[in-house]
């Protein structure tokens, strides 16, 4: 049986690849999430977090999602 593997985070390449920003805005945008959720710069933003973020719905973002 194969288990698929899915990830919990999202990465900025991952947010440019679903809103056709640049890399540096795909950046900004993760930090401005950081920002408002009060999470260190460390910290990892979830998939969740970034659909509630820019109010997208998760079924449309995991397929665009790689890896």
């Amino acid at each position: 049986m194969k288990i698929d593997n899915k990830r919990l985070c999202i990465y900025p390449k991952d947010i440019q690849r679903i809103t056709g920003k640049s890399y540096r805005q795909s950046i900004r945008i993760m930090q401005n999430i950081r920002k408002e959720l009060n999470k260190l710069q460390n910290e990892l933003v979830s998939i969740e977090e970034f659909c509630q973020y820019t109010s997208l719905k998760i079924e449309q973002v995991e397929p665009l999602i790689i890896g």
